[in-house]
């Protein structure tokens, strides 16, 4: 029987690179709202035209023109075993539309796991990059400094931070990702759905811990 997970996490969590590892491990296609809203773009389908116009005026995609996507892609031939979702749904209306969607198909979402890192260690890893204004290499002061600081290894140009790589914005990131997945969240750990993994240690550790939770449930 096919099976569905919902993986959440904040900026920083190694969100990314967990779905593509175990969603491979697993045999379940790895479904990112962002890929999809970028193919359908990019091919100009149907959908992908009516989401441009919405973005054309400035608006927000509306949830129905997500769901539509979505759904499309788990009909694909490679969803057969399932899928782990990767950005959608975002709020508990499109987690309901989901629930709908896996009830139509004779499945469920079987577990969401949500990867939980402290914000001071999101702020860690996300901030403090620093690229050279020449050819864009990118450094961290923390994880990967430059042999001096303030100047590129590999061009002696000069490194420059960009407001994103800011403490202050990534904070501002992460608190708006709590603020808006947080009715998600409780959504699902009301649902009985909801599994924590520590995100705070090594990235095999944090794999054997997800497909451990995602192969119980």
């Amino acid at each position: 029987m096919a099976r569905y997970y919902v993986l959440l996490g904040p900026p920083g969590a190694g969100k990314g690179t967990q779905a593509r590892v175990v969603s491979e491990k697993l045999g379940l296609a790895h479904v990112s709202s962002g890929d999809l809203f970028r193919e359908n773009l990019k091919n100009q389908t149907e959908l992908g035209k009516l989401a441009q116009s919405y973005m054309n005026r400035g608006e927000l995609v509306p949830d129905d023109v997500t769901i539509a996507m979505v759904r499309d892609r788990l009909q694909q031939p490679d969803t057969k075993n399932g899928a782990l979702l990767d950005g959608f749904p975002r709020t508990p209306a499109q987690a309901e539309a989901l629930g709908e969607m896996l009830s139509q198909l004779g499945a469920e979402v079987n577990g969401v796991p949500l990867i939980s890192v402290p914000d001071e260690e999101l702020v860690n890893r996300l901030s403090g990059r620093w690229t050279c204004r020449a050819r864009g290499h990118v450094f961290h002061e923390k994880f990967n400094p430059p042999q001096k600081p303030g100047v590129c290894d590999f061009d002696q140009s000069e490194l420059y931070q960009r407001d994103d790589d800011r403490a202050e914005t990534v904070r501002t990131r992460i608190s708006v990702y709590w603020n808006q997945t947080a009715p998600l969240i409780d959504y699902y750990r009301k649902c009985g759905k909801l599994v924590e993994i520590d995100g705070n240690q090594p990235i095999e550790c944090v794999t054997r811990d997800l497909l451990a939770a995602l192969q119980s449930e």
